[in-house]
C-alpha cells in the first residue's frame, strides 16, 4: 500500500509549503515560456504571495485590481495579517467571482493554460486558482457560408462559452444540457455535447459520448477533426455530421430530438445525425412563406439532378445516343465541335476540371479580388477556348449550368460530395453511355439507402417509408401544421403543438353587424 500511494503522489505532485520551491516547480514546467509571469507581493522584505499567469491568456488589468491591489490593501491596514493558507485568500480578499482552491500542480498547470492565475501563500500548501480570461473575441456577424435574406443575422465565433450562451439565449429551458469533455493531449480542447432533455434518444446520447470520447489524439484544431472521427463511413462522399455556423440551425435541431457538440476555438458546430434532405434545406425555408419555401425546395431537387447529371448525359447522347437528339440540334452540335480536336468526354472533363480550378482560385483570393477573378477567368477562358477550336459552346453552356446548380445547395460540405460525384458518372457516360448513367444513378442510390449516421437511415423518411415525416421533406408544410417531431429522433416526446392551431377559415372576419 505505501508503494501505490508514493506512485500516485508522483503522478500527481503536490504543492509544498515553502514559496520559493513551488515558485521553481512551475518555472520548470513553463520553461521557455516568454509570455509567463511571476508577479511577487512582498512585504517586510519577504514574499508573502506569488501571482502566477500567462499573460498572452489573461487580462492584467484585472489581475491589478481584483487580485493584487486588495492583496497590498489588506497588507497595508493590517500589517499583521499573513495569508497561512488558500481559503485565507480567497475569504474576500480576492475580488472576482470564479475562483477555486487546490493543490496539484498539475492542475494548477492546467488551469494556468486556461486563462487563470493562481496565487499562491507564503505558507500554504494550497493555491486559488482565478479565472482572468482576456483572450480577444471577433464580434457576432453573419456566417458568410450561410447567407439569409431573412433571419437572424449572428452566427457562432471562436469562442465557445459564447456560442455557448447563443444557444442559451435561443432555448430557455433547464432541459438544455451542456456535457464538457476535454480533447486532446496538448491542445486541451475544450468540447461540449449539448441536447435537450426528454426530447432527445438516451441512447443517441450515449452513442456520441462514447464516440468523442473515444478519440485521443495531440490536438484537436477545429470541428473537422471530431467530425472525421465520429462518422460512422468515413469514405463516402456523403457528410453524414451537419457541421453550421448558425445558430438558430442548431437550436432547431436540437428541437427535432438531435445532438449538438460545440468546439472551442472554431465557430463550426456538428450536428448528429444527418440525412440526406438535411443537405437540401436551408434554415431560410422556415422563415419564408410556405408555398415559395416548397417551390424552392423542388428548385433545389431539380438542380441537384442536374449538377451530377447535366455534363454525363452531354457526354452519352452526343457519343453513343445521337439519334435521340433532334436534327436541327445535331447538326448545330456537330457544327460546332467540327474544329475541336478532342472527344466529347475529354471536352467535358477539361471544362469541368478548369471550372474547379476557377472556384477554388476564387476561394482561396482575398476577397476584393477573387469573385472578379473567378467570374472575369470563367468569361476569358471560356470564349478563348471556344475561339480556339480547343472547346466547344455547347460544353461551356453545360458546365456553366452544372456550376449554377451546385451553388443552389445550401450545404457546403453536402454540396462538396455532390460536385465529386459528377467525376466517376462522367466516366461511365464516355465508356457505356446512358447504360453507364443509369448504372451510376442506381450505385448512388444504393449507397444513400444503406448509408446510416449514428444508426439513422441516411434517406429516412422515403427509405425506410415514413409517410407523417415525408411531408416536411418534399413539401416545406405550413408551421401550424408541422404537429410532431421526426420519428427517427424525437420519438420521446413526438408532439411540437399542444393543440391544434390551424386557421380557421373566418379567423380575422368581422363578426354580423359589427361597424
Amino acid at each position: 500500500m505505501p508503494e501505490v500511494h508514493h506512485a500516485e503522489e508522483e503522478e500527481n505532485p503536490k504543492l509544498s509549503s515553502d514559496i520559493e520551491h513551488n515558485e521553481s516547480v512551475f518555472k520548470r514546467i513553463f520553461e521557455n515560456s516568454s509570455d509567463i509571469v511571476y508577479r511577487q507581493v512582498r512585504v517586510s522584505g519577504e514574499t508573502q504571495w506569488l501571482v502566477i499567469y500567462l499573460s498572452s491568456l489573461v487580462d492584467e488589468r484585472l489581475i491589478d485590481d481584483h487580485i493584487l491591489k486588495p492583496l497590498l490593501s489588506r497588507s497595508a491596514h493590517h500589517p499583521e495579517w499573513m495569508a497561512e493558507n488558500a481559503e485565507a485568500l480567497d475569504d474576500g480578499i480576492i475580488s472576482l467571482g470564479t475562483s477555486a482552491t487546490t493543490s496539484v500542480v498539475t492542475d494548477l498547470a492546467r488551469h494556468i493554460l486556461n486563462g487563470y492565475a493562481i496565487v499562491l501563500a507564503r505558507a500554504g500548501s494550497d493555491a486559488v486558482m482565478v479565472k482572468v480570461s482576456g483572450k480577444e473575441k471577433r464580434a457576432l456577424e453573419e456566417p458568410s457560408s450561410e447567407p439569409v435574406i431573412r433571419g437572424p443575422r449572428d452566427g457562432f465565433i471562436e469562442n465557445i462559452m459564447t456560442n455557448i450562451g447563443m444557444l442559451r439565449g435561443r432555448l430557455k429551458t433547464s432541459r438544455l444540457k451542456m456535457e464538457a469533455i476535454t480533447l486532446g493531449e496538448l491542445s486541451q480542447t475544450d468540447v461540449v455535447i449539448t441536447y435537450i432533455a426528454g426530447i432527445v434518444s438516451e441512447s443517441l446520447v450515449e452513442e456520441v459520448r462514447e464516440r468523442v470520447k473515444r478519440i485521443e489524439i495531440d490536438g484537436i484544431l477545429d470541428s473537422g477533426y471530431i467530425e472525421e472521427f465520429i462518422e460512422d463511413l468515413p469514405y463516402s462522399p456523403f457528410p453524414q455530421v451537419h457541421s453550421t455556423e448558425r445558430p438558430d440551425v442548431v437550436a432547431a435541431e436540437l428541437l427535432e430530438g438531435k445532438v449538438a457538440i460545440l468546439v472551442d476555438n472554431t465557430p463550426f458546430v456538428l450536428i448528429v445525425p444527418m440525412t440526406f434532405w438535411t443537405g437540401l434545406q436551408a434554415s431560410e425555408d422556415y422563415y419564408i412563406r410556405w408555398p415559395i419555401a416548397t417551390f424552392v425546395r423542388w428548385i433545389r431537387f431539380l438542380f441537384i439532378f442536374i449538377a451530377i447529371f447535366a455534363p454525363p448525359l452531354y457526354v452519352a447522347v452526343t457519343t453513343f445516343h445521337q439519334e435521340m437528339i433532334p436534327t436541327n440540334l445535331v447538326l448545330s452540335i456537330t457544327a460546332s465541335r467540327e474544329a475541336v480536336p478532342f472527344p466529347a468526354l475529354v471536352e467535358a472533363l477539361l471544362m469541368e476540371i478548369i471550372f474547379e480550378a476557377l472556384r477554388e482560385a476564387g476561394i482561396r483570393l482575398p476577397k476584393q479580388i477573387g469573385q472578379a477573378i473567378s467570374i472575369v477567368g470563367a468569361l476569358v477562358i471560356g470564349q478563348a477556348a471556344v475561339q480556339a477550336g480547343i472547346i466547344s459552346a455547347p460544353v461551356v453552356i453545360i458546365v456553366s449550368i452544372t456550376g449554377i446548380a451546385a451553388f443552389t445547395i445550401p450545404r457546403y460540405s453536402f454540396a462538396n460530395g455532390i460536385r465529386l460525384l459528377r467525376f466517376p458518372i462522367l466516366f461511365l457516360a464516355g465508356m457505356l453511355g446512358l447504360y453507364g448513367i443509369v448504372l451510376g444513378f442506381l450505385g448512388i442510390l444504393l449507397h444513400v439507402a444503406s448509408l446510416r449516421s449514428f444508426g439513422v437511415p441516411y434517406f429516412t423518411p422515403l427509405a425506410p417509408l415514413n409517410a407523417i415525416s415525408l411531408k416536411d421533406v418534399l413539401l416545406r408544410v405550413p408551421m401550424w401544421d408541422k404537429t410532431r417531431r421526426p420519428q427517427t429522433t424525437g420519438a420521446n416526446d413526438p408532439i411540437r403543438e399542444a393543440n391544434d392551431l390551424k386557421p380557421s377559415p373566418n379567423q380575422g372576419k368581422r363578426p354580423a353587424g359589427s361597424n
